[in-house]
């Protein structure tokens, strides 16, 4: 199972292998020894790709579940204050994962000498089950009710431009003026021709015209900053130039409310120590963190 798994998260054969310091051909011979154990096709082999059948990603589910209740046992028989051990994986929007995921990465690796992470930084929600990922970062509201959620704070969604633009083409009086300026938008994430501004029952959905389309964020806001026009971003993703003056929010009195963020994981009674220390910890830096109050 856990071969099976390995190569599974690591879509190859090789790469299982050096991750389990065993040879190529042991970890296809035990994948092979499992299927015809079982009489079903696990993985799909061609010459240039490796993929989960159907009922490889059944099994794949199952054996997730088994191997964490086998290391709480041995948790458990090691005593609770066993030092955490293995490979644990996460997923979070990419600046903010790279902002403040990072960070408590680097401290629990610190912490824990015996574990190694896996980050996968991705600006679109990510299933924690297919991608056979063990903690994940959300920002919104999360209707998937089978994960577990810890709310650690929130943003909101402004929009934003520089002080120079701002000076030369007037600030906006009405989200319908906003199709009178220049207008910068990214397609990281869900991106959508309308920006939804105001509360409930005053929502406002305006549709927009970009003259500038980035496929990131940190594009976007640069071109903001550097006096191009007006983007829209998440509070935390331009707290330093807000501060510093180099950017200005724009009709505030539309901010829509305020975005939860929660740190999510799978829905496991026991959830292994490697887990549990790593949302400790990070839940307590963000809670901490005046940007994401």
């Amino acid at each position: 199972m856990r071969v099976f798994v390995a190569v599974a998260d690591d879509a190859g054969f090789a790469a299982a292998a050096r991750r389990l310091g065993m040879s190529a051909p042991a970890v296809t011979r035990a994948v092979a020894s499992l299927e015809d154990e079982l009489g079903v096709k696990l993985i799909k082999r061609t010459t240039r790709h490796l993929r989960v059948t159907e009922a490889g990603f059944r099994y794949l589910h199952d054996a997730r579940r088994i191997l964490d209740e086998v290391s709480a046992a041995d948790e458990a028989a090691a005593g609770l204050d066993a030092s955490p051990r293995g490979r644990l994986a996460i997923t979070a929007p990419v600046m903010f994962g790279r902002m403040f995921v990072l960070p408590g990465v680097v401290d629990y690796l610190r912490r824990y000498p015996q574990m190694q992470v896996d980050t996968l930084f991705l600006d679109r929600v990510v299933s924690l089950l297919e991608e056979g990922l063990d903690v994940g970062i959300r920002i919104g509201e999360i209707p998937d009710s089978s994960m577990r959620a810890i709310k650690v704070g929130q943003v909101r969604m402004l929009l934003v431009a520089a002080p120079d633009y701002l000076d030369q083409h007037g600030n906006p009086g009405s989200p319908e003026e906003l199709s009178q300026h220049c207008l910068i938008a990214s397609r990281a994430g869900n991106f959508s021709s309308h920006w939804r501004l105001g509360h409930r029952g005053d929502e406002r959905h305006i549709r927009i015209t970009p003259r500038l389309t980035t496929t990131t964020n940190d594009a976007a806001i640069s071109a903001a900053t550097q006096g191009l026009g007006i983007t829209r971003a998440i509070s935390y993703q331009v707290g330093a130039e807000l501060a510093a003056g180099a950017l200005q929010p724009v009709l505030t009195s539309y901010t829509p409310a305020p975005l939860p963020i929660h740190i999510v994981h799978r829905d496991d009674r026991n959830p292994p120590a490697k887990v549990r220390a790593f949302i400790d910890l990070l839940a307590q830096r963000l809670k901490s963190d005046p940007a994401l109050q």
